[in-house]
């Protein structure tokens, strides 16, 4: 799959130095969903938004799954190599580094499927009510990657177990991983839009 094959959007950077973020939107959400989002936690920065291929009766997703909490996991690992051709063809089409992928719910899982396929692709990623994308996953070498995960206390779509999960899966692969549970359902509140902002500022911070 091309590039050009993702229905996407993409906003240049207005401020020198700022990370591009990927933003990978929830189901039934589109490349327009997180374009305030990523403004409102990262102002500046370059904004690379593609629209999940999938479609579940009539929704777009980033890739199937067989029941609420089950993933078709071939189809993860397909859907994340593809999502991530088209992250480095994109960066060579606008010029942008590595980004830090902002993912909701779906978009959240297919992020932290890529960290876990294609690690080199990100240079970290803020994961908003994530669950763990693959019962067998690889060996991934995640260094020092940053990484931000951000669980609702009162989800009910993803177990408190399985965020846990993910959170020890991917500290055990090398990343940098702060978890913090919120009060909060599976939906956004404003606590995931101030400490996500405070957390890329943060690495913005230490990488220059």
């Amino acid at each position: 799959m091309t590039e050009n094959a993702f229905i996407h959007r993409f906003e240049p950077a207005t401020r020198a130095g700022s990370p591009p973020l990927l933003l990978l939107h929830g189901t039934g959400g589109d490349e327009n969903d997180l374009l305030g989002l990523g403004s409102m936690i990262s102002a500046g920065s370059a904004l690379l938004s593609p629209r999940g291929p999938v479609l579940e009766h009539g929704m777009p997703r980033f890739f199937r799954r067989l029941t609420e909490g089950v993933f078709d996991e071939d189809d993860v690992r397909r859907r994340a190599q593809e999502l991530g051709d088209f992250v480095s063809e994109a960066r060579q089409r606008y010029g942008i580094a590595a980004p830090v992928a902002v993912g909701f719910s779906n978009g959240a899982n297919i992020a932290a499927a890529l960290l876990l396929l294609k690690p080199d692709v990100l240079a970290g990623a803020v994961l908003l009510r994530a669950m763990v994308p693959l019962s067998d996953p690889p060996r991934a070498d995640l260094a020092g990657k940053p990484v931000l995960l951000l669980s609702g206390q009162g989800d009910p779509i993803v177990p408190a177990g399985n965020s846990a999960r993910l959170a020890a899966l991917l500290s055990q692969a090398g990343a940098s991983v702060t978890h913090r549970v919120l009060p909060a359902g599976h939906q956004l509140s404003q606590a995931d839009v101030t400490l996500a902002r405070d957390w890329i500022g943060n690495i913005d911070a230490e990488a220059a």
